[in-house]
């Protein structure tokens, strides 16, 4: 009998999960009417799962959410205003980053689920960069209506990357007025790598997988197995009009294990590893149009 990978085996969960979700009855009560979501962030640095993909460069990101019954689509996009250089090269804005993201969500009780997919479309992060290969991500989250609304989710890349994302957080919103409140957020994650290829990452253009680094932060072909990046994230939503939302925004990441912090600092912006950082205080402002 064929041995079925572990990527198969998580894809297909993502699959029979989803038919399951939507074969659950709407609750009583329940929004069935269509929804949408316009928002446009203006922020300081964009970090994505602790890596530094912009330096000293202001980034927007505008996107785009419909839903209905428990699904949704949406559209997220990454401009950086000044890609960072390692020489005296300027270069104009550059648009780094397109993602495309499906999901269906239901509620029980004090329970939310959901399943969804995600293609990440990478442009280069200059006029002169190499551009890295897309990548593919099927998720499954499972969360409760309780204090701090822990949820917890699983990522599967299933295309050039190959590595498992759990993720970790707890959230709490304050309520101020009925116009203003404050939320605060934190979450820990766990890196698991299936595929680490040495030689081909050193070769650059983002191939070679999730690689552990030494101390002197060289790839090997060991595979990156710890746990990777905690964020500790401010929030000030403050409603402007019944549709419109204007929120300020503050988060700090860090490095949670030592091979953690040798990856972050491997795969950042300077030429010199030991030179990069490997935690970002970085902030904002959203503006959010929702109907």
């Amino acid at each position: 009998m064929k041995k079925i990978s572990k990527s198969m085996t998580f894809v297909s969960i993502p699959i029979t999960l989803l038919l399951l979700v939507v074969a659950l009855p709407v609750q009583a009560g329940e929004e069935e009417r269509p929804t949408a979501e316009l928002v446009l962030s203006g922020l300081t640095k964009y970090v994505w799962r602790g890596y530094e993909n912009t330096r000293n460069s202001m980034v927007l990101q505008p996107s785009m959410t419909v839903g209905y019954k428990g699904f949704s689509a949406s559209l997220w996009g990454n401009l950086d205003t000044k890609p960072y250089a390692q020489t005296d090269v300027n270069h104009s804005s550059t648009w780094t980053e397109t993602d495309f993201t499906l999901a269906c969500n239901k509620t029980i009780g004090i329970v939310n689920a959901g399943v969804g997919y995600i293609y990440y479309s990478l442009g280069a992060p200059n006029a002169g960069g190499v551009k890295p290969p897309d990548s593919q991500e099927f998720f499954i989250t499972v969360g409760l209506n309780t204090l701090l609304t822990p949820t917890f989710t699983a990522y599967k890349e299933a295309d050039h990357y190959k590595q498992y994302y759990f993720l970790f957080g707890v959230s709490h919103a304050f309520e101020w007025s009925k116009r203003i409140s404050l939320r605060l957020g934190a979450s820990a994650s766990y890196l698991q790598s299936d595929y680490a290829d040495a030689a081909l990452y050193n070769a650059g253009g983002g191939y070679g997988g999730y690689p552990k680094f030494t101390d002197d932060y060289r790839a090997t072909n060991d595979k990156f197995s710890n746990f990777h990046e905690g964020l500790i994230t401010a929030s000030l939503p403050i409603r402007l009009l019944k549709y419109i939302t204007v929120a300020p925004a503050i988060s700090y990441v860090f490095p949670l294990s030592n091979d953690a912090k040798n990856e972050m600092k491997a795969r950042g912006k300077k030429a010199n590893p030991a030179d990069n950082d490997s935690s970002f205080l970085y902030g904002g402002l959203t503006l959010a149009v929702s109907f």
